[in-house]
């Protein structure tokens, strides 16, 4: 496991004496004197396995790299080529060897080993990795009749329910942890490049922890470990795990044959609702997911909703922050219809939405600049909903977009995600644009772009 995951938080803690009220009680029977987890850790823990992961990382090649002022001077030096090692953890999800982890675990891994508690070895190949979930799917070579979890409805979960945390932390071997969950709907934290929707737990979780199992007393998923919040690397009791119902839905493309995970284009921009705004927008409380901005061909808007309106429940289930929203669209899937509550106008109102991936339309039409040119190795793509969902762009994005740039259009500054709208003067409008501007005899290079919001010019002479 990665740590430390999160920024440390600022946390006031208050000691409260209590009195008790009643005398202690004896137990009175067997039953009562051996309560124990050992039945559900006897069915759970031979599905949790270690995983074992070698990948190449780089060495620094000059002890001046990280300096803040020499190492401007050594920034185009290789490193040393070096092979890496990493563990962590992962689960049994089906008897033909199918094997859930994090996304982390296995990223950039060129070689996976995974070590079954009975310590059998397979190697393991990744079906379906997806940074954004933070979950990958594993098959196990030549693996059939494993013992498997079962996952289970996270939507049940309480806050102060039982649950289990197995994995690897440290590497020391199998470990299982005991607590509760502490928390639901954690979505304002952030884990690699992107924020989620969690289970917390104070059973502790560790490094190496990443992957493992958090199960609940019936002995079924409930989530996958994924981060703690901590200062100095250790457990402080605050762990979060990815819940079932979105690993659930995971593995189904997964199994189904898909190598990337498929999400329901939302097409707005949205802000959770607090105190001020509730006021402002006649809520008696805060609560919902207000739509500050909405895409043309957003599933939301074909249903009716618009700008200021605030999204109070979707599937039946309550939204409060985009993240939410974000996680109830990805386990609801692509191809379903389904009830939205909504508040327009100070009434509530209902509607159906057809949830669908990000339309591909207009085609993107992308073009490859490969000739011996300027701008050599550039890729481009008409800006449309897909492109904007696979690159992050704003959802007022339109024009051309760099989706890859190598070579001699690496070295002019070139990069994905910046929206070229002009070449030496000359506006471009479509990929084609871009095609025709690269074969000019010009010494003197100027590209407009928009990187982030922002208008720059890259400028250089041949």
């Amino acid at each position: 496991m990665r740590t430390p995951f999160f920024a440390p938080l600022l946390i006031a803690a208050s000691l409260i004496a209590q009195t008790a009220t009643s005398e202690t009680a004896i137990p009175q029977s067997q039953p009562q004197i051996a309560l124990s987890f050992a039945p559900v850790v006897k069915a759970t823990a031979p599905t949790v396995v270690n995983i074992f992961t070698t990948k190449m990382g780089e060495r620094r090649s000059n002890p001046f790299t990280d300096d803040p002022f020499f190492g401007q001077f050594f920034q185009d030096m290789p490193g040393t080529p070096q092979q890496q090692s990493a563990l962590g953890s992962g689960v049994i999800v089906s008897p033909d060897g199918i094997v859930l982890s994090n996304y982390h675990v296995i990223e950039g891994a060129t070689e996976i080993r995974v070590v079954l508690n009975d310590r059998r070895e397979y190697a393991a190949a990744v079906m379906l990795a997806d940074e954004d979930s933070d979950l990958a799917v594993l098959r196990l070579e030549g693996a059939h009749d494993l013992p498997a979890l079962a996952f289970d409805d996270s939507d049940t979960l309480q806050v102060g329910d039982l649950v289990l945390a197995i994995g690897n932390p440290f590497g020391v071997g199998q470990t299982v942890s005991s607590g509760i969950v502490s928390g639901l709907a954690r979505s304002a934290l952030q884990v690699g490049n992107g924020r989620g929707y969690y289970v917390q737990t104070d059973a502790p979780i560790n490094p190496g922890n990443s992957g493992g199992a958090l199960v609940d007393m019936a002995g079924h998923l409930v989530g996958i470990n994924t981060a703690i919040l901590t200062q100095d690397g250790g457990s402080n009791g605050i762990g979060f795990a990815i819940p079932a119902n979105l690993a659930a839905a995971v593995v189904a493309q997964a199994e189904a044959g898909a190598d990337h995970f498929t999400r329901p284009w939302a097409g707005v921009s949205a802000q959770g609702v607090d105190a001020a705004t509730a006021n402002a927008l006649g809520l008696d409380v805060p609560q919902g997911v207000l739509l500050s901005d909405l895409h043309p061909q957003s599933p939301f808007g074909q249903a009716g909703l618009a700008s200021g309106d605030v999204v109070l429940t979707l599937g039946g289930q309550e939204v409060n922050t985009p993240q939410e929203m974000n996680y109830r669209l990805a386990i609801l899937g692509t191809g379903a219809s389904v009830p939205v509550t909504y508040q327009h106008d100070g009434a509530t109102a209902e509607a159906t939405l057809n949830l669908a991936p990000a339309p591909d339309d207009p085609p993107r039409a992308a073009v490859t600049i490969s000739d011996d040119v300027v701008l050599r190795g550039l890729t481009v793509s008409r800006i449309n909903p897909a492109v904007i969902s696979e690159l992050g762009l704003p959802l007022s994005a339109t024009g051309v977009v760099v989706t890859a740039a190598t070579d001699i259009a690496a070295r002019t500054g070139l990069a994905p995600g910046d929206i070229i709208t002009a070449i030496n003067g000359s506006d471009i409008t479509s990929p084609a644009d871009v095609a025709d501007a690269a074969t000019a005899q010009s010494r003197r290079w100027q590209i407009d772009i928009l990187r982030q919001g922002q208008a720059l010019s890259l400028r250089f002479r041949l």
